[in-house]
């Protein structure tokens, strides 16, 4: 199930990805957790950020932190 938002989706996967990074786990644990590769942590966050319309990871966690999504 997706999560519209501004008309933005994310998916619980991504709101998970985002969540992680929001404690302060590096990309490779959140791979790890997550149970995928950093590379593909890394590749995700690029689509989020994209979706999303931010540069970076920190800007990504802040809109979703400030939309109460993590």
């Amino acid at each position: 199930m997706d999560l519209l938002t501004e008309g933005v989706e994310l998916s619980h996967a991504d709101l998970a990805l985002l969540a992680e990074l929001a404690k302060g786990v590096t990309v490779d644990r959140v791979g790890r957790r997550l149970d995928i590769s950093g590379r593909t942590v890394r590749r995700r966050l690029r689509g989020i950020c994209d979706r999303i319309g931010v540069s970076t990871a920190i800007e990504a966690v802040a809109w979703a932190a400030r939309r109460q999504l993590i």
